[in-house]
């Protein structure tokens, strides 16, 4: 038989791009990256809102009759950038550091916040086949986050067909327990001052000075169980290092200061040394990561130009409507806005 050449794909006719849906995740945005940007430059660390903002979204627009997954999706991807965003704590303060940057201005912080965001979606247009589509990386969260929506699409289609027993929970009240549970901590140690959050006993070994710091923290406990165990552990061998290795060893071959107390001395010593020694880690992971991903990158790159091709072509009427890349001309317009964009911030 003669193949046909005009063989097309029936799409869902599902809305994805709704008003409601964009501003729900505008303000799930806002909330999660002014949440990012307290906790990172707390800690110097920030964490991905995929999750929650997930089961937000599904609990919000399950009081909606034709919410979907596709919309569940488009919003708790656009919350998802407030992990992105917050990343703007460790931007600025480099370009203050190598002089591009003088003060913070409104208008050229939120362009610059505006063109780097945007330049970073477009590169996952030619690296989303080479690290998602063909690749064996488990990606985590981002399944985690799949599985959330495909429960919440189940739960929404039995309602809806009348064959849901019992309502089931969607786990926003564990949400809500948690953040008033959280605040309700936080007010009692560092507002009234009942409770303390923390505290650290001072070791000495000859020269050598250390400490055994102790504290809990409703911030940090949540981080932790977003980012998982295996980055905890790392987290931990860092601080292990720092306080029982580096601190005790540069204590007891340095000297303090005139008049300097054992743990004001090993304090400057963790802030002046240590830290950038776990700096220098992190940037020497980076570049390794970089070198390790300059194959898949060029791999990513040949396999998005030839679906690019592809778009413009009757193999497009193929392609699953998830699968269809933005064409060359959209790209290119996208590129030419950010580059003007970026130009106007570093002229002025």
């Amino acid at each position: 038989m003669k193949p046909q050449s005009n063989l097309t794909v029936n799409y869902p006719s599902m809305p994805e791009l709704t008003a409601r849906g964009m501003i729900l995740g505008a303000l799930i945005t806002v909330i999660f990256t002014a949440s990012n940007v307290y906790l990172g430059l707390k800690v110097g660390l920030t964490f991905s809102s995929s999750i929650p903002a997930a089961v937000i979204s599904m609990a919000i627009l399950r009081m909606f009759k034709d919410s979907n997954i596709l919309e569940n999706n488009m919003v708790q991807t656009q919350a998802s950038a407030a992990g992105t965003l917050s990343a703007i704590i460790f931007i600025l303060p480099g370009l203050l550091m190598l002089g591009y940057w003088q003060g913070f201005p409104f208008m050229e912080t939120l362009l610059l916040c505006a063109c780097g965001g945007s330049l970073g979606v477009l590169f996952t247009i030619p690296l989303r086949r080479a690290m998602v589509v063909n690749s064996d990386l488990p990606y985590p969260e981002g399944r985690a986050a799949a599985e959330i929506l495909k429960v919440g699409s189940e739960i929404r289609k039995e309602e809806a067909d009348g064959t849901a027993g019992a309502k089931k929970e969607t786990g926003m009240k564990d949400i809500v327990g948690g953040t008033a549970l959280a605040g309700l901590f936080s007010l009692c140690s560092n507002g009234f001052h009942v409770l303390s959050s923390e505290f650290s006993y001072w070791l000495h070994f000859g020269k050598a000075v250390t400490q055994i710091p102790l504290g809990f923290s409703t911030a940090l406990l949540g981080a932790g169980y977003l980012i998982g165990i295996t980055s905890g552990i790392a987290i931990l061998v860092g601080t292990l290092l720092s306080w029982y290795v580096f601190v005790p060893y540069l204590t007891s071959m340095l000297t303090p200061a005139e008049g300097q107390s054992a743990a004001a001395f090993a304090q400057t010593i963790w802030a002046q040394k240590v830290r950038f020694i776990g700096a220098g880690c992190i940037g020497i992971a980076a570049v390794w990561t970089l070198i390790r991903l300059a194959k898949p990158v060029v791999d990513g790159i040949k396999m998005s130009i030839d679906a690019l091709r592809a778009n413009d072509t009757e193999e497009k009427k193929m392609l699953h409507h998830t699968d269809i890349d933005m064409t060359p001309k959209s790209v290119g317009l996208v590129f030419l806005a950010i580059l003007i964009g970026l130009f106007i911030t570093f002229y002025n």
